[in-house]
This record gives C-alpha cells, sequence and structure tokens, in this order.
C-alpha cells in the first residue's frame, strides 16, 4: 500500500466515527474523578459525625476527668506564710473537703472561713493541680497594746483594728493607756500616727501615750510632755516637737496645732 493510500486510510477511520485512543483515555479519566468526587461527598457527612462524636468523647473525658474524678481531687493542703503553730489552727478553720475535685472547690468560702477569726491582715487560696490546695496568709502585726476596761491586754495592727487578747504587751509594742480603757478605732489610729511619724529613736524614748480622744494624745518624750493632737500634720508635728523639746526648761510642748506651738 502506498504513503498516499495509508493516509487516506487514517482519514477514513477518524471519518467513520473511530476517536482516537487518547480521547478514550480522557474520557475515562474525567468519569473516575467524577466518581470519587461524587463517593467523597457521600462519606462527608459520616465524617463529620464521627469527628463531632470523637470531640464530644474528649470534652466527656476531661470533665469526668477535673470535676468528678478521684485523680484530681484535693488531697493535701499547704499553709505558707505562717509560723507552724498557727498553719495548724489555720487548717482547721479552713475545713477543706478532702477527695473533692480541685476545680469544685469553692476558695472563696475556704478563705473566709480562715479569715474570720481577725488575726490575719490577708488570705488568699490557690489550687496547686494536682492534688493540692494552698493557703497563703499574712499574720497582723501589732503595733501597740492598750488594756481595756476589763483588765486585759489587747493588741492593735497599724490600721487600728484589735484583733486579740494577750497575757501581756508584746515586747517592743507601746503600751497606750485610754480614757474609759477602751479606745475606738479612730483614737488608736490617731496613737498610731504619732509613731508612724517618729523614727526608731525617738518611739524608743516615747512612753505614757495616753488618749483621750481621736484628736487629743498626749505622750512623754523623755521629761517633756507633748500634746499631740489628732492624726493631722504628723511630719511637721515631728520636725517642731524635736525641735522644742530640746530648748532648754521646756516641760511642755504642744502641737496640736503646729505651725502656732506652745511651749511651757
Amino acid at each position: 500500500m502506498s504513503r498516499q493510500h495509508r493516509s487516506t486510510w487514517r482519514r477514513g477511520a477518524r471519518a467513520e466515527g473511530h476517536p482516537p485512543r487518547t480521547r478514550a483515555v480522557g474520557l475515562a479519566s474525567s468519569r473516575s474523578r467524577f466518581a470519587a468526587r461524587a463517593a467523597a461527598v457521600r462519606r462527608r457527612p459520616w465524617l463529620l459525625a464521627a469527628w463531632g462524636l470523637a470531640v464530644v468523647a474528649v470534652l466527656a473525658g476531661i470533665f469526668w476527668l477535673v470535676g468528678l474524678s478521684p485523680v484530681l481531687a484535693a488531697r493535701t493542703v499547704r499553709v505558707e506564710g505562717v509560723p507552724a503553730t498557727v498553719a495548724a489552727d489555720i487548717r482547721r478553720r479552713a475545713a477543706v473537703p478532702i477527695g473533692t475535685p480541685l476545680a469544685r472547690l469553692d476558695t472563696d468560702a475556704i478563705a473566709r472561713r480562715v479569715i474570720s477569726s481577725g488575726t490575719l491582715a490577708a488570705v488568699s487560696v490557690a489550687r496547686s493541680w494536682p492534688r493540692t490546695v494552698v493557703i497563703a496568709a499574712s499574720p497582723r502585726q501589732p503595733v501597740l497594746a492598750f488594756t481595756n476596761s476589763q483588765g486585759e491586754v489587747q493588741v492593735a495592727d497599724k490600721d487600728g483594728v484589735v484583733f486579740a487578747t494577750v497575757p501581756s504587751p508584746p515586747r517592743g509594742v507601746p503600751v497606750i493607756t485610754a480614757a474609759g480603757g477602751t479606745p475606738g478605732r479612730d483614737a488608736l489610729r490617731a496613737a498610731i500616727s504619732v509613731l508612724d511619724a517618729m523614727t526608731g529613736a525617738q518611739r524608743r524614748d516615747v512612753t505614757d501615750i495616753r488618749v483621750s480622744t481621736a484628736n487629743l494624745v498626749t505622750l512623754k518624750l523623755g521629761a517633756v510632755t507633748v500634746v499631740w493632737g489628732g492624726a493631722s500634720e504628723p511630719q511637721l508635728k515631728v520636725e517642731v516637737m524635736t525641735a522644742l523639746a530640746k530648748q532648754k526648761g521646756v516641760r511642755l510642748v504642744d502641737v496640736s496645732a503646729p505651725r502656732t506651738p506652745i511651749t511651757r
């Protein structure tokens, strides 16, 4: 067969409707891709449902582990910031429900129970995973003492809060005398303002602090009687008192109005 006849035969084959082999392969590939996409679309709801069930199962497991299981439950109570002798009393007052999951503990209620005694200035309660409750406490510090109308020695902190009855005044804590035996909180604050304004050396020389009212505090600075007055302008009062008390022959200094002091 000549080259011309072969060429004619190929053209005739195409004319009679026999597609080239490449077109047959392309069509089959398109059908396969369409079928794969259709199958993927049919599987998508099941996959989404399976993922949703897996997420719910994980969340339920976490909820059980944290909120219900004994794995993360309170087993120990650690108290910080106070001596060991005080820590035992704090644990008793805290009444932490051992065995309760940490996530379900009412830490605010625990803190309220601990601080209710009044001997602590601040209390915080925290969870220490996996099984510990931490109670951090700051005890009140006495800054002055007095004998109340019942003859008991009581101590007050820097805010004038009376927080304890003690057998005797703590060492180094000044003792005040109040009219009527038991000073009010404002009177205590006035006395505290005197001590806060002074240097350590001056506080050691201060004796016989008397509180008649919140606006009338008197004291002894060595041999000199000082009429302090109320809590206003404490720094100025200290400066004037210190200067005038050094003058020869002075036995009384009145700095209740420090800009117009009086000496005798």
